[in-house]
């Protein structure tokens, strides 16, 4: 039987191995009184904050305004941890891939991986921020179950970047516009380990396969002021890890974290109100929802005489009851009491290694986004294309082989887009290629084949592959655009459906597109549609 001391509280802890695993107990009596803690919160909250968020919201701009700043931890993509040579792959056995350094021991002595300097001068430039020609690492201390070192091995004092910004665009839908948004700083650090709770809540399972992982903080100035933008803020920011390639940006997997930090003030006052730390939000659509709900909350307690009840304090979102709960009161940055970190040198960069990490970038989102703007592509265009850069190198490489900009757009936005949703494939794994896309769309506009076949040739290519031309030569669908063939197919719709024609010479006109489509039917969807309806329209003109 172990004790621990946490915070002042001396708690029985049992701790034991199965299977590799480790298994913190904690006693029954201390469970519930935290889950009497959150049940008291739960039925303590006026049912008017439950219920004011719609009405909250509208009331907002009238008298008051949001401050919203984002800390985003992005977990990178290296082979191994920062400090140790384990590897990390997400879904592993429970601590399986562990060691001495990773794990805490006594005596052990990290190591740092060098593709995180590497990683952390791409976003720091990336974010336009000014880079640290010599930075330091820092201890800060606390206690978790899952830290097994006691303190996390992170930058305080010195970043590696700071005095950023991040331009984007909001979408289309939500009212458009470029917004700047600061960032503060950028700074590396170790990641914890995980606690796996029970169903039953009596105890939680110890998985330190996360510990030690690289981590990118990514600290925004507080410039935002609505849940969208910070929604937003947070999804150009997953667009530029996944560009530059420092980490697959997955929330689900917790590669990208965002805790959001919430005020409320009077309009014009200069002040900062008091801010409340979000947590527990696994999508940009819930860090939207959960800032709206938070900025409603304050401003009821604000306008009820109440705003001595917004304190410091992290909180967490209940996606089922679109709510945030206390979790506990915020630490100050005295609670961590920092130091510099002992067993690790300074890290000394060389302009001559920033310039040449410069040099390798690639193009970023808000360049790509420019450049699409250039082309003469609208804004809903741009921010589809730009949003993934494998379908932006797809729509770069099918106008490299002659394309139109907006004929290619059009295609990649709706016959592909839907085809990859439904079959939930990403653009990179379909056997179109760009140039077959360019071939396709040159045989509609130079008359081989008609749109309608187009569809369904694309759809041929994008699940079997192969080329426009043995397609259109193997099912014959060459585009019949013979005056005299078209014409003869008219005649012949029209002598087979004389009381429609009849119907049309006593004003039916809508008939015209019923004796068209007979005509495709006729002709297997190969008749030239501007032809076919040049055509008709003479005769029908001419048997009035």
């Amino acid at each position: 039987m172990a004790l621990t001391l946490l915070r002042g509280m001396r708690t029985p802890v049992v701790a034991r191995r199965n299977a590799g695993l480790f298994f913190t107990t904690l006693q029954t009596p201390l469970l519930s009184r935290f889950t009497t803690r959150a049940e008291s919160a739960r039925a303590a909250a006026p049912k008017s904050i439950q219920l004011a968020t719609k009405e909250a919201a509208e009331q907002k701009t009238q008298s008051f305004e949001a401050v919203i700043g984002i800390e985003t931890h992005v977990q990178l993509s290296t082979v191994t941890k920062a400090f140790c040579s384990c590897p990390y792959s997400y879904g592993s056995q429970p601590n399986s891939t562990v060691c001495p350094t990773c794990m805490g021991h006594p005596g052990t002595l990290p190591v740092l991986n060098a593709k995180v300097v590497e990683c952390a001068v791409k976003l720091g430039l990336a974010l336009n921020c000014e880079i640290a020609t010599t930075s330091k690492f820092d201890r800060k201390q606390y206690f978790y179950p899952d830290l097994p070192k006691g303190y996390q091995i992170s930058q305080f004092d010195i970043p590696i970047a700071k005095e950023g910004y991040l331009d984007l665009d909001l979408p289309v839908e939500f009212g458009g516009g470029h917004r700047r948004f600061g960032v503060t700083r950028v700074h590396m650090e170790e990641d914890a380990g995980k606690l796996l709770h029970s169903e039953s809540g009596s105890y939680s399972q110890v998985d330190l396969n996360r510990a030690g992982v690289p981590l990118l903080e990514i600290v925004s100035e507080p410039d935002m002021r609505t849940g969208i933008e910070a929604a937003e803020y947070g999804a150009e920011l997953q667009r530029l890890v996944r560009y530059l390639g420092v980490s697959n940006g997955n929330m689900q997997e917790g590669s990208l974290r965002c805790d959001v930090n919430v005020s409320v003030r009077p309009i014009g006052q200069s002040n900062f109100g008091t801010k409340v730390e979000i947590k527990n939000m696994n999508s940009f659509s819930a860090i939207s929802r959960a800032i709206d709900y938070e900025i409603s909350r304050q401003i009821l307690l604000h306008k009820e005489g109440q705003a001595d009840q917004i304190v410091q304090e992290t909180r967490l979102w209940d996606e089922s009851s679109q709510k945030t709960f206390t979790m506990r009161k915020k630490e100050g940055l005295a609670d961590y009491r920092y130091f510099p970190e002992p067993d690790l040198p300074e890290v000394v960069l060389t302009s001559e290694y920033i310039d040449e990490i410069q040099n390798s970038m690639p193009e970023l989102p808000e360049a790509k986004r420019r450049r699409f703007e250039n082309m003469g592509l609208s804004m809903q265009d741009v921010l589809f294309l730009a949003n993934d850069d494998n379908v932006a190198r797809f729509f770069d490489s099918t106008l490299e082989h002659g394309a139109d900009a907006k004929l290619a757009a059009n295609w990649i936005m709706g016959d592909i887009a839907a085809y990859l949703k439904n079959e939930k494939l990403s653009i990179d794994e379909i056997k179109l290629t760009p140039l077959e896309l360019s071939e396709l769309i040159a045989s509609i506009k130079n008359g081989t084949i008609s749109g309608k076949i187009g569809k369904e040739i694309l759809i041929e290519l994008i699940a079997k592959g192969g080329t426009v031309k043995s397609v259109i030569e193997e099912k014959d669908l060459v585009q019949i655009a013979d005056p005299a063939a078209i014409e003869a197919m008219v005649d012949q719709v029209l002598a087979d459906n004389p009381k429609q024609l009849e119907q049309y010479r006593s004003g039916k006109t809508k008939l015209q597109g019923f004796f068209a489509g007979q005509v495709m039917k006729a002709s297997k969807g190969k008749a030239n549609p501007v032809l076919l309806n040049k055509i008709l329209g003479e005769k029908l003109k001419a048997n009035s």
